[in-house]
């Protein structure tokens, strides 16, 4: 019984590390602009942030050129409850949050308008 439970924990991180690469690969394909640089702290998927801080949720950091003077960085972490939607609607949330992201600057940089 006890090996039973372990393989099924095995087939879930195995389901749920492809769901994540799933993920990165659809954000990569999805993000084109140039201002903002994405970085990955998703341990055993994608990790390039060169400061990664694994001991809580795996997260997206982002970076972005505010009018080309300053950088302005946000963290996307990836709660549990996201973990249980598809690669692609998950995909799609993160990429909302970061369009959100950068109007967000863009509006407070150039003023409401």
């Amino acid at each position: 019984m006890m090996s039973y439970i372990i393989l099924g924990e095995i087939v879930m991180e195995k389901a749920l590390k492809l769901k994540l690469e799933t993920v990165v690969e659809l954000v990569n394909n999805v993000m084109v602009n140039p201002d903002v640089e994405i970085e990955y702290c998703i341990p055993e998927v994608a990790t390039t942030a060169a400061t990664c801080d694994v001991s809580g949720d795996p997260y997206i950091h982002l970076k972005y050129m505010a009018n080309g003077t300053h950088m302005m960085e946000q963290n996307i972490p990836i709660k549990e409850n996201y973990l249980k939607k598809t690669p692609e609607d998950l995909a799609n949330l993160v990429t909302f949050y970061i369009e959100q992201f950068t109007e967000q600057i863009d509006s407070v940089e150039n003023g409401a308008q």
